[in-house]
């Protein structure tokens, strides 16, 4: 293990806990990695460890907990982060033991999406998502600032405690956004039967985080909307017109916000009004990082995604985009051929890369296609599966994600 460079950003220990087949488990913690660094963090140390169940004190049990003091200690590290859920009894025993701040995935996503909200809906999804959170880690830490004696004459027992006054301000603050969503969920209602008299042909851009939507969103569009290398860049729904000249008319193209592995279930509820765009939509346009080793696992939980917000059995294109990222041997011998999902259905897949350009030819073709023919004719005979770019083992087999063994410790 070496020590990193100096750094202003805060200095955090990354831990992650295989439980055995069926728990999601990362024993790179590199998408952690990933994540912590968007929220403005620095990873200085990884902590891998496998248990049966996890520790109702401490999540990861007394003597893991006391490694991973140590490699605070170590590092002069500023907080802990976990790849997994904690409970907040579990997160308020390990702030305790560590003597730092301990946050879950969930904790994390939130603080990334509550700082990369711009538009008034976004920041209403944030702030509802995170005291829905909120309410669930209110523990009891403030029983000095109980009215210790409740009634007439300070009989009985303990009066309104704090934690009774904060639970009911947070489910009034939840309530009155709940009713703020669901008006603007009224107003997309109305825009989207606007634009069904009209005929227009929608197309919505889904996929896992990272994977270019964003950039591929501009280079069709022009927009110049926000994209960076980085998780979450962008939050807010972008719809913006694009002409196909193919097909002679124009389409609207919308930009949604990114999928990742262990979405907060309260954040998939939040972003409801905004995620409609994509369940609404005539086709699907679904980016995936081609250079990703793990792409294989993305698409399945973007498609999990979709079937929770009733968008799983809409018309999906598959963009295999960043193939410029690719070493040149895996590099497709065509730029379109046919993908089949994990159901069995079967859908075109184009490789194309949205930062040089390449392949948005034959995209725009497509869609032109789609938007007078449909996907499920028109659309003639396709390319057998690219022998050079089989995903079931090309990238499996040659990809090597970078190596962060330096910033690994092991100590199951």
């Amino acid at each position: 293990m070496s020590v990193q460079k100096p750094s202003d950003n805060p200095r955090v220990v990354l831990v992650g806990v295989d439980f055995g087949p069926g728990s999601p488990f990362d024993p790179t913690l590199d998408e952690l990695a990933l994540l912590a660094e968007s929220a403005g963090d620095q990873p200085v140390a990884k902590v891998t460890a496998k248990r049966r169940a996890p520790d109702a004190a401490l999540f990861v049990g007394s003597g893991k907990a006391d490694e991973i003091k140590s490699l605070v200690d170590l590092y002069q590290a500023h907080g802990v982060l976990f790849d997994q859920a904690l409970s907040p009894a579990q997160q308020r025993n390990l702030e305790r033991h560590l003597g730092v701040e301990v946050l879950d995935r969930t904790g994390l996503i939130l603080e990334i999406f509550g700082a990369r909200a711009r538009s008034h809906e976004g920041k209403l999804q944030v702030e509802l998502a995170r005291l829905q959170y909120l309410s669930t880690r209110l523990v009891r830490r403030w029983s000095h600032l109980e009215r210790q004696r409740g009634g007439v004459g300070h009989r009985g027992g303990p009066g309104e405690t704090q934690i009774e006054l904060d639970r009911r301000m947070i489910d009034q603050k939840i309530k009155s956004l709940k009713e703020q969503l669901a008006k603007i969920k009224r107003q997309r209602q109305t825009q989207k039967r606007s634009r069904g008299r009209t005929g227009t042909f929608r197309i919505s851009l889904v996929g896992y985080t990272n994977a270019g939507k964003s950039t591929l969103f501009n280079t069709l569009t022009k927009a110049g909307t926000y994209a960076a290398n980085q998780l979450f860049a962008t939050l807010d729904t972008t719809t913006r017109q694009m002409f196909l000249a193919q097909a002679q008319r124009s389409v609207t193209l919308s930009d949604t916000v990114g999928f990742i592995r262990d979405l907060p279930h309260s954040l998939v509820e939040s972003f409801e009004a905004t995620l409609l765009e994509a369940a609404e939509a005539d086709v699907l346009l679904h980016v995936v990082d081609a250079a990703s080793p793990v792409l294989h696992d993305q698409i399945e939980e973007v498609l999990r995604v979709l079937d929770s917000i009733g968008a799983g059995n809409l018309p999906q294109i598959l963009v295999f985009n960043k193939c410029d990222a690719l070493p040149e041997h895996q590099r497709p011998l065509h730029q379109r051929d046919v993908y089949e999902l994990p159901s069995g259905r079967r859908c075109i897949r184009i490789f194309v890369s949205a930062l040089k350009g390449d392949g948005l030819d034959v995209l725009r073709d497509v869609l032109a296609e789609a938007a007078v023919h449909g996907l499920d004719g028109g659309i003639g005979e396709l390319p057998k599966r690219d022998p050079r770019f089989d995903m079931h083992n090309a990238l499996d087999t040659h990809h090597n994600p970078v190596d962060h063994s330096d910033l690994t410790t092991d100590r199951s």
